[in-house]
């Protein structure tokens, strides 16, 4: 029989992914969902411009393995160099890309504990060693990352503002002032994927080149694209160009290429699908609130819920809301994982969702109650 020879450090790896994705519940559970709220999709969907941009595009032919047109784009959006900018796919591609980069093995990164977890699933993959620091307040908490970084002499370190799963955010002061205490050889990796979701005083005011950072940005969340997995990175020329000795070049097709272009054209639609998602935000923090549950503030399109108790309290409440139909998720580590996370829906799935999480409830408390007796 054929032995496969995986190299030392994959062969260590466990069998794992990060995510378990919706398909997959379906098929186990042998029935589509009746609201899918558990993937931080934009439901509202593209620019309708981007929908026939796509459906025009021919297909028999590459995506542009330099994406220029689009590059040329976002840079004339952003106001920097078509330089500082590199194209891939989606932000989970881009951290792939980088960690191959810049991480070998014993290389030490830092991030969150609980945070968005394919910066960690990349940094293992090619052998890095990774060390955390915990949520403030459920917020990321920028000082303690950097001090760690300076602890652990680490090269790169990961953190998302507005961050996921919390759905929490930083203002500029905050992060300008953490930034004084980056470690010179440390690289900040800042996940900003849903940065057109949160207030204007949210991100960090300096250049986008500026060389301590690399940004990361996607059109999977407020343009709507995620099936088409595009996204972009902004930071030093220097950095940015490296990017070409890894990555691959035919990644994006050409749809996927021809449709941001036209989401990034269109920002009427954007401004539209901003709106909806504050609407939809409210309305979760409505009916959580009236089950007893507690919305945190969220600058995201979705809306983390603290059910006031256990991790097994919380855990409870999402099995029984999947297994009533509803697609949602919940972190996964303490204290984090006393909540749920429940992404912004329609008008219609957000009725589905009413009705499910107080019938969920209402099971679990009976759950409870007949466990206790």
């Amino acid at each position: 029989m054929t032995r496969f020879r995986l190299t030392p450090l994959v062969d260590s790896l466990p069998d794992t992914v990060p995510f378990v994705g919706p398909e997959t519940q379906e098929r186990a559970r042998g029935q589509l969902f009746d609201a899918r709220l558990g993937a931080n999709e934009n439901v509202f969907g593209p620019s309708p411009m981007a929908t026939r941009v796509m459906a025009e595009t021919p297909q028999w032919m590459y995506g542009d393995p330099e994406s220029f047109e689009l590059r040329e784009a976002l840079a004339d959006h952003h106001g920097i160099e078509m330089a500082s900018i590199v194209v891939g796919e989606g932000i989970d591609g881009l951290l792939g890309y980088l960690l191959r980069l810049m991480v070998g093995p014993g290389d030490t990164v830092v991030t969150t504990e609980g945070g968005y977890p394919t910066f960690n699933y990349h940094a293992t993959g090619y052998g890095g060693v990774i060390h955390t620091v915990p949520y403030k307040n459920d917020h990321e908490d920028p000082k303690a990352l950097f001090a760690k970084a300076a602890e652990v002499d680490a090269k790169l370190v990961y953190m998302a503002n507005p961050d996921n799963p919390m759905g929490t955010a930083l203002d500029n002061e905050a992060l300008l002032a953490a930034m004084e205490t980056l470690p010179k050889d440390a690289l900040l990796v800042l996940d900003e994927a849903y940065l057109e979701f949160a207030h204007t005083d949210v991100g960090l005011d300096l250049p986008l080149d500026d060389p301590r950072v690399i940004r990361l940005r996607t059109f999977s969340k407020a343009y709507g694209l995620a099936g088409a997995r595009i996204g972009y990175a902004m930071g030093a020329p220097e950095l940015i160009a490296a990017f070409d000795k890894v990555r691959n070049h035919f990644g994006i097709n050409r749809a996927a290429q021809a449709g941001a272009l036209a989401a990034l054209t269109d920002q009427t639609w954007l401004r539209s699908v901003q709106a909806r998602v504050v609407t939809s935000r409210n309305r979760i923090g409505q009916i959580a609130r009236a089950n007893g549950l507690k919305p945190l503030k969220s600058q995201a399109n979705f809306v983390t819920v603290d059910c006031c108790g256990t991790a097994e309290y919380a855990r409870a409440v999402l099995n029984e809301v999947v297994a009533r139909g509803v697609f949602i998720r919940m972190p996964f580590s303490a204290p984090q994982n006393r909540c749920i996370r429940i992404s912004c829906g329609t008008p219609a799935q957000l009725e589905i969702l009413e009705d499910v999480l107080s019938s969920a409830l209402r099971a679990v408390g009976t759950g409870l109650t007949e466990a206790a007796q």
